[in-house]
């Protein structure tokens, strides 16, 4: 069955490991028929700051509130023409990958403007003005997937249960539970490339054969079974109830059942984040 996919990716180098994989996304998924589309932030030298200059027409010319402003230009079709055509591309998408490198334990300034500035009120928050009702399950991406892939420097021990960077999952829980669970997209596991500055020949290769694997399951494996907020286990919607998780807090308490974990997709290494 033929699906529309999105890659999102985000770095200037063409040869880093990171758009070596994006090319695996995109061989393997027209291969396997999928129509793809690519929002490549760099070369389409995307703007990441999130100011007044995205709001060309005011709702409120003497203060500017954010919400407000990207409420009002999304329902009045005034939104600048780039982050308009960021969210078509989203809204027709099966599923969206987002490929970049681990840059201070997160993605580069320049994806996270995209989200600043594409996740616009009444869209990805706020949907159908409904305040809270619509997020953490529910919301305007119900229904699509999202996959990380994450090039990172260090090795896989580092990013193990009591490693020294801490596991994964966990540092990009704001991620993949906040800016994609939130608006309702089903989020796979975090792929991760280990020690991804010093790989090369059968070890960059086995990488590259690792993502290719995850890419072709892209609409089989298993979500992260984050807590629906709707599901029950928040009664007022904003807290877990005595019941669910006991014993438990933090990121982990919004997952049910064990907490995924990743194991090493490519041979342990040192050097700097590609």
């Amino acid at each position: 069955m033929s699906r529309n996919v999105l890659i999102v990716h985000a770095h200037p180098e063409p040869t880093s490991l990171t758009q070596q994989l994006v090319e695996v996304s995109r061989d393997s998924l027209r291969a396997q028929g999928h129509t793809v589309v690519e929002s490549d932030l760099y070369a389409m030298r995307w703007k990441a700051v999130f100011d007044a200059d995205d709001f060309p027409s005011r709702a409120d010319p003497d203060r500017l509130s954010f919400v407000r402003e990207s409420g009002h230009a999304l329902r009045s079709g005034r939104q600048t023409p780039d982050v308009a055509e960021e969210q078509r591309k989203v809204l027709a998408a099966d599923a969206v990958l987002f490929q970049f490198p681990l840059w201070w334990f997160g993605m580069p300034a320049i994806m996270k403007g995209w989200f600043d500035r594409v996740w616009a009120h009444g869209l990805a928050y706020g949907y159908r003005d409904a305040g809270n009702l619509h997020r953490y399950g529910d919301g305007a991406f119900r229904g699509k997937r999202a996959l990380l892939c994450v090039a990172a420097g260090g090795p896989a021990v580092d990013y193990a249960a009591r490693g020294i960077n801490g596991p994964m999952e966990q540092l990009l829980f704001p991620i993949t539970h906040g800016s994609l669970f939130f608006p309702g997209f089903e989020v796979l596991p975090t792929h991760a490339v280990y020690g991804a500055g010093t790989l090369e020949g059968p070890a960059l290769h086995a990488a590259k054969q690792g993502w290719q694997a995850r890419v072709q399951r892209l609409f089989e494996d298993a979500p992260i079974a984050f807590r629906h907020q709707n599901g029950g286990d928040y009664p007022d919607r904003h807290v877990l109830a005595d019941h669910v998780a006991v014993g438990q807090d933090g990121l982990m308490a919004h997952v049910a059942g064990a907490a995924p974990r990743l194991a090493p997709t490519s041979r342990p290494g040192r050097g700097p984040c590609p």
